[in-house]
């Protein structure tokens, strides 16, 4: 399947949360089986990062990669983002927590492979922690594949960073307007309501039990998720099955085709 149709499917929507905190959340979900399916392998499910959707290059690729190997494929956006209600300024990671718990509730069954870039990174190793919590027998993980992660990015990478000036404006005003280089260009409101509930997250600073296999994709020339922060990460993760991959000329997107190439022999080196 070419990637133009595999980003033309109809989203369907789930509702989350409740009264003035509810939001619909477009997903895409397709199933597995079919020509090229291998029984049993798992399904694959894409945590976007920080200001992006489901429609980006990495999450496409996936897409036609698991409809042309007969995979199911799972993927959505936070709400702000994309095709989701809400806005951006509201989020929080457990705001967007909530929406990956339900989402991976609903539409996945069986084994399946998390794919998290950036924020999708912490994503993917909050919504790890939840499944074990909960013990969901409908869906498991077989593994993760994690680009660029970036978790307590809030803290680490944002928040400790910032100049006095900055942190002064979110502290009194509420937000800052962070200037960016990708998508439209659009500056991103940092709001104080992002820092403060994204304490309630953080993971660096203990063990990360995730209990499946993890795959680390780093590229060495990242200027936003720098290569030290995958080591700091690698060192809280078991030592067992954990691999990180550096990429020497590899820049925060990785969404050159053999980054891409990359990505996908990870996800099908766990199964």
């Amino acid at each position: 399947m070419s990637q133009t149709t595999a980003s033309e499917q109809e989203p369907a929507f789930i509702e989350v949360g409740e009264g003035r905190g509810a939001r619909r959340i477009a997903v895409r979900a397709r199933p597995g089986g079919g020509p090229g399916s291998a029984s049993g392998a798992p399904g694959l499910v894409w945590l976007g990062g920080f200001k992006s959707d489901m429609t980006g290059t990495k999450a496409i690729a996936l897409d036609a990669w698991a409809a042309e190997h007969g995979r199911s494929c799972v993927r959505f956006d936070y709400s702000g983002h994309g095709e989701s209600s809400g806005e951006f300024a509201d989020g929080t990671i457990g705001r967007w927590l909530e929406e990956s718990v339900a989402v991976f509730s609903q539409f996945c069954r069986g084994p399946q492979v998390v794919i998290g870039s950036s924020m999708g990174g912490w994503m993917a190793l909050l919504l790890a922690r939840e499944i074990m919590r909960r013990g969901n027998a409908k869906a498991q993980l077989a593994g993760l594949v994690l680009i660029a992660p970036a978790p307590d990015f809030t803290e680490e990478l944002m928040w400790k960073g910032f100049s006095p000036e900055i942190r002064a404006e979110i502290e009194t005003k509420g937000v800052w307007l962070r200037p960016s280089e990708y998508g439209d260009g659009s500056p991103y409101p940092i709001t104080r309501n992002l820092i403060e509930e994204g304490r309630n997250h953080l993971l660096l600073g203990s063990k990360i039990d995730v209990g499946c296999p993890v795959r680390i994709l780093q590229g060495a020339q990242d200027p936003d998720v720098p290569w030290k922060h995958a080591f700091a990460l690698v060192h809280r993760l078991p030592a067992e099955d954990v691999v990180l991959t550096m990429i020497q000329d590899g820049d925060h997107r990785l969404s050159r085709p053999q980054d891409i190439a990359r990505i996908i022999a990870a996800v099908a080196e766990i199964g």
